[in-house]
């Protein structure tokens, strides 16, 4: 079950008496009401009473007020301030902008600036390909949104996005060293949106699509690639897409099966089921069986878009029709990118034998992790707090660390495919076992591998 973890943690200020119970009576009432303390820090001491910060984590924002109120009713205690510990992070975004080089007096801005700046705008005008050389082009990438599929809370718009592509432009930094922006688009017209991404496109070596709703995100990435002379990737798509097929690359080896034998049923035909899906076909499994909301998808299910119909042709070759739980009886394998608690134990058990569970709806997942681990031989999640994380930032930052250095004008399935079989190698024998089938996120050789792996992809 789910533990409280630090997306919901907060600091709570309080006065307590100055006796020799106080710590105690406190830690004793957070614990009882399901927290997990952090922290505890005396700030102020005086003679009558002392001034407390305590931090604790909780499980969600109504569980973090039933701590506070928890405290509240102990004798002595006066609750000050609680501060969410989340939003005190976001105060004021999470990135900026910094000059490389230095402005400390006339000459210095004389280069950087006015009059020197001029004949490197000439040099461009004659050559375009030196912004690649001469500005930040390359080494920056758009990260654009219209804020319509914002994580898994919906149409939230522009604004409310926001806050995301803050945090995705921060983990490019990180992890990658790649100077990435939030572009925020306040419309979600199919037209404006490609017309937008092409004409700030002359700043960027890549753009990364962000929480753009399926089916238009199909549509705009596809137009985007024909008409830029750079990377278009959808993370929501192809970075899912990568890690997980990383990860059962690494699942198959634990349970010694080969992908060619295994069916495979993925749940969820939305950005990332599609793309899953269609890297999986790279490695030519025995079959795939697609489900989404309506059931089995099939050749002869009626109102299937083009999207779904393509994905009827291409999987399913017994044209098996039926609900989740029929598609599941006889899988090898089990991906999820859809909903939360759709099946139990109990299907698990109809899986076939050395089952795999990849449950990857957040933040809970299509079936309880505990439950899967019944019957399966190998489970992933979407979450921290459970082994096997299958996390965007293991792919994105190293792909576009590849891309931008191999000064890439488009991204092939090879480079995808690619970057997962070098997240896969990061894991080597020694280490690789049921719980441990990706690397971590703070695995600082994760993306200089994927780098290296889409660099060589794209020159080759």
């Amino acid at each position: 079950m789910p533990v409280p973890g630090p997306g919901y943690s907060i600091t709570v200020r309080l006065e307590a008496p100055p006796s020799a119970s106080a710590a105690g009576d406190l830690t004793t009432a957070v614990g009882r009401a399901g927290g997990v303390i952090t922290a505890f820090d005396v700030v102020e001491s005086h003679n009558d009473r002392v001034v407390i910060d305590l931090t604790c984590n909780a499980l969600s924002a109504n569980h973090a007020k039933d701590i506070t109120d928890t405290l509240e009713t102990l004798p002595g205690i006066v609750v000050r301030k609680v501060s969410d510990r989340t939003f005190l992070v976001h105060l004021g975004g999470k990135i900026e902008i910094a000059s490389k080089v230095p402005l400390r007096n006339r000459d210095d801005l004389s280069r950087a600036y006015t009059p020197g700046v001029a004949r490197v705008c000439e040099a461009i005008a004659k050559n375009p390909d030196d912004a690649r050389r001469l500005t930040i082009k390359r080494n920056t990438v758009a990260v654009v949104t219209d804020g319509s599929a914002v994580l898994g809370l919906g149409n939230l718009g522009p604004a409310a996005a926001l806050p995301v592509m803050e945090g995705k432009a921060a983990l490019f930094k990180k992890f990658a060293g790649v100077d990435a922006w939030p572009v925020c688009l306040d419309t979600q017209d199919t037209e404006e949106i490609i017309r937008a991404v092409e004409l700030i496109a002359p700043v960027y070596g890549g753009i990364n699509l962000e929480d753009i709703s399926a089916p238009r995100c199909f549509e705009i990435e596809a137009r985007l690639r024909e008409k830029l002379d750079i990377p278009v990737f959808h993370d929501d798509q192809h970075g899912t897409a990568i890690v997980v097929v990383a990860a059962l690359r690494n699942a198959l080896r634990v349970v010694g099966k080969d992908i060619k034998d295994c069916r495979i049923t993925v749940c969820g035909v939305g950005a990332a089921g599609s793309a899953i899906i269609r890297l999986l076909q790279a490695q030519t499994p025995g079959d795939i069986i697609a489900v989404d909301v309506d059931g089995i998808v099939h050749r002869d299910r009626p109102g299937l878009d083009s999207n779904l119909k393509s994905i009827a042709a291409s999987t399913n070759k017994d044209n098996q029709a039926g609900r989740l739980h029929d598609a599941l009886v006889g899988s090898d394998v089990f991906i999820g990118v859809s909903a939360p608690n759709l099946f139990g134990a109990e299907q698990v058990a109809t899986m076939a034998k050395d089952a795999i569970v990849f449950a990857l709806a957040n933040p809970d997942p299509e079936i309880d992790p505990m439950e899967a681990q019944q019957h399966a031989a190998v489970v992933a999640t979407g979450r921290s707090d459970f082994p096997n994380q299958i996390n965007n930032v293991l792919a994105f930052p190293g792909v576009f660390r590849g891309l931008l250095d191999a000064h890439a004008r488009t991204i092939t399935d090879a480079m995808l495919l690619a970057a997962a079989q070098a997240i896969a190698d990061v894991v080597d024998g020694s280490r690789l076992n049921a719980s441990f089938i990706v690397p971590s996120v703070f695995d600082n050789t994760v993306a200089p591998a994927v780098a290296d792996a889409v660099r060589k992809a794209a020159t080759s």
